[in-house]
């Protein structure tokens, strides 16, 4: 017999690629940690709200809602009804405060008793016939729209921050039934107007300002250049009180050389400056119509001046 050699492997025993703990650990985690992290951030991108592409947002809800407004909007009070009617600190927030906040015009500040003690002198029916119709540079109603007596609840609320003691305006409903204006026709609402009563006096105030005068200053706008369909409602109702005389040094409408200089701002320019407030000229006139009325009365009084 001869003698037989065992075979061994060349190549030496099979080892296998972990051979410490730490190795192990790592193991673990990229086998089992790693994935798990990544399916997390992939339903985290698929479940996300759809992200917006990058460029102009002309086409998105808002933008678009904004172009289609309407340019004017109406707003109805029911008189019957005392609570749809503004308290005297709404007024004053709405269009009072543009200058009886700062003094702007020589307005005489809110609480400021040396400068009112003049005025609460001369009584209520005195300072709610001025505010109806205007006085100096303030315009009928200070350019809002409101009805009498919510301009005497204004007056009351101003004045008495600075010691008077007027009482507020009391609500008096008179309806009278009017007949239909043709057969068969539905009747028309019964008319219902407000009356507003001085404290110091027992019959009831009745200014014959209508409630959006305008000054005999501003209706002679008529003599000026008018654009197709005539100026806009909001112009004449609040702009025309200074720039149809020049007042507090307001460009009058048409006047090219006054105009001149504004005009390289653009409809735009002129428009942000409207809304804003610049100079004596208080935010939007110290109206509360929208942007697009302003933007429209703009238009129109640059029309004038081209």
């Amino acid at each position: 017999m001869s003698d037989v050699t065992p075979h061994h492997d060349v190549d030496g025993p099979h080892e296998g690629p972990i051979k410490t703990p730490k190795q192990l650990i790592l193991a673990i985690i990229f086998a089992f940690v790693v994935p798990i992290i990544a399916i997390i951030l992939l339903v985290t991108f698929v479940a996300s709200e759809k992200k917006p592409a990058a460029g102009s947002d002309a086409l998105s809800a808002r933008p678009t809602a904004e172009r289609i407004q309407p340019v004017g909007t109406v707003e109805v009070k029911d008189l019957s009804d005392p609570s749809a009617l503004k308290s005297g600190e709404q007024v004053y927030a709405g269009v009072c405060t543009a200058c009886h906040g700062t003094g702007n015009l020589n307005a005489p500040k809110l609480g400021d008793a040396a400068a009112w003690g003049p005025r609460i002198a001369q009584g209520y029916d005195t300072l709610l016939m001025h505010a109806l119709k205007g006085k100096g540079a303030m315009p009928p109603q200070g350019g809002g729209d409101f009805t009498d007596l919510e301009i005497g609840r204004a007056v009351v609320y101003m004045a008495n921050k600075a010691g008077a003691k007027f009482e507020e305006p009391k609500v008096t409903m008179q309806a009278a039934a009017s007949a239909p204006a043709a057969s068969g026709a539905a009747p028309a609402a019964a008319p219902v107007t407000t009356t507003a009563q001085a404290p110091t006096t027992s019959a009831p105030v009745n200014p014959t300002a209508p409630t959006a005068a305008v000054t005999a200053a501003a209706a002679n706008t008529a003599a000026a250049p008018a654009a197709a369909g005539g100026p806009p409602a909001l112009y004449t109702q609040t702009c025309a009180t200074c720039h149809a005389t020049g007042i507090a040094n307001a460009p009058k409408i048409g006047d090219k050389a006054a105009w001149g200089p504004r005009l390289a701002q653009g409809v735009d320019g002129l428009t942000a400056s409207a809304i804003k407030g610049k100079g004596a000229m208080p935010p939007k006139g110290g109206s509360s119509a929208s942007d697009a009325e302003i933007k429209a009365v703009v238009t129109y009084m640059v029309s004038q001046a081209k």
